[in-house]
């Protein structure tokens, strides 16, 4: 074949890849753009009868009277999403630094299949766990401390299981992030006379903010839509939370628990839509707001 025939096909296949990979690439932003869609015609009904801003700050959860707030459930979300983060981004941040600088091979070796393991471990059984232990020792042994009485049942039990979940996730991130540091870096700094904690402070981490903040968007991501195993710990009270120590009922609680039921009783089926539909937006905004913070993140350390 001659070469100009030859680079020709190269360039017609180059072609063809790049606009396959750009309609596929549309077809995902379609998939979530109809998702959307769907879910707000689902909710309309109930939104052409009441405000959004009334429906998104009443407390009132009554669906045989006609009252749906959603304020209790946006709350009882933030509540077990920023108690979760609490709790497993210090743990992660420092176990993924101990398994990337300082562990032999031979711990690192044994602790990944372990991790793996926990990740893959179905969200039921966490909530299992979370009844027969987290529940009981919050409410003999944290909770006295600090209030008269708790079941036990709270927005705290469900950001530590939530939390025991996504920890295997950000440890698996941040050692990626970590090990994706370029060597020379770290020699170069040790070969300055910094100890290997200066290292680690000045130079790994300052390099690996920008995944760092992307590792902790996806395991927010992933915290905000967590059912099953919340659903089992945090008490399913339509109240919002005052205290770590109340119960909650989480958005997504509120979807699994109820759809399916009472589908006879006026605008329910839509109430529910948009409770998924305000959960769908929640996580909208907050990866758009995260995606720029992350690149003003990136241009201030590539300067």
């Amino acid at each position: 074949m001659p070469i100009f025939n030859r680079q020709k096909v190269r360039v017609i296949k180059d072609k063809l890849a790049r606009n396959a990979m750009f309609t596929i690439t549309i077809l995902s932003l379609l998939v979530a753009l109809l998702i959307g869609v769907g879910l707000y015609l689902k909710a309309a009904p109930i939104l052409h009868e009441k405000s959004l801003w009334h429906l998104l700050t009443t407390t009132s959860w009554k669906p045989f009277k006609g009252d749906f707030g959603f304020y209790p459930f946006i709350m009882g979300t933030l509540w077990v999403t920023g108690i979760a983060i609490v709790i497993a981004l210090p743990l992660s941040l420092l176990t993924s630094i101990y398994l990337s600088e300082y562990a032999m091979p031979q711990v690192r070796k044994m602790v990944e299949p372990i991790l793996d393991i926990l990740a893959g471990i179905p969200p039921v059984v966490y909530g299992v766990w979370g009844a027969l232990a987290v529940v009981p020792f919050i409410s003999n042994h944290i909770a006295p401390h600090f209030i008269e009485y708790s079941t036990g049942y709270s927005v705290l039990a469900g950001g530590i299981v939530l939390a025991v979940m996504i920890i295997p996730l950000l440890i698996s991130l941040f050692g990626e992030i970590f090990r994706a540091i370029p060597k020379e870096l770290r020699d170069a700094s040790l070969s300055l006379g910094a100890t290997d904690w200066q290292t680690i402070k000045f130079v790994i981490l300052r390099k690996s903010v920008p995944g760092i903040v992307a590792a902790i968007v996806l395991a927010i991501s992933r915290a905000f839509g967590e059912t099953i195993a919340v659903l089992m710990v945090c008490g399913n009270i339509p109240i919002a939370p005052k205290s770590i120590f109340d119960s909650g009922y989480p958005l997504p609680a509120l979807i699994a628990n109820n759809y399916g039921e009472m589908m006879s009783m006026p605008n329910y089926e839509s109430a529910l839509m948009l409770a998924a539909l305000i959960l769908f937006v929640i996580i909208l905004l907050f990866n758009a707001a995260s995606r720029v913070v992350l690149i003003r993140i990136e241009r201030r350390f590539s300067l």
